[in-house]
């Protein structure tokens, strides 16, 4: 059997990458669904959109998760980092609304 050419390894590897874009997608509208039930509880009972602690924590998992991933830990801080600042958006848009 022929050696697959170097533009049919690009196009194997290139469907890999668009199904793990699309896992992360649909990972991710799970996260925010779950988030936003989160969110809801919290201005329903007047908790603070924020954790500061719980953050903190998870952080610290996702930084050893990422590693032992062999995936760069400040990477995966960064991007933890932009999620939790989208669900604070979120929870505090739900909080104000039902203030209003």
């Amino acid at each position: 059997m022929a050696e697959p050419t170097p533009q049919e390894q690009l196009e194997r590897l290139r469907r890999s990458i668009d199904n793990i874009d699309a896992a992360l997608v649909s990972m991710l509208a799970e996260r925010f669904r779950c988030t936003q039930a989160v969110g809801v509880l919290k201005a329903e009972h007047g908790m603070p959109a924020s954790d500061p602690s719980r953050e903190e924590t998870q952080v610290a998992r996702l930084r050893a998760l990422a590693e032992s991933a062999e995936l760069d830990p400040a990477f995966a801080e960064k991007w933890f980092k932009f999620v939790v600042a989208e669900v604070i958006h979120h929870h505090v848009s739900l909080a104000e609304a039902r203030e209003a």
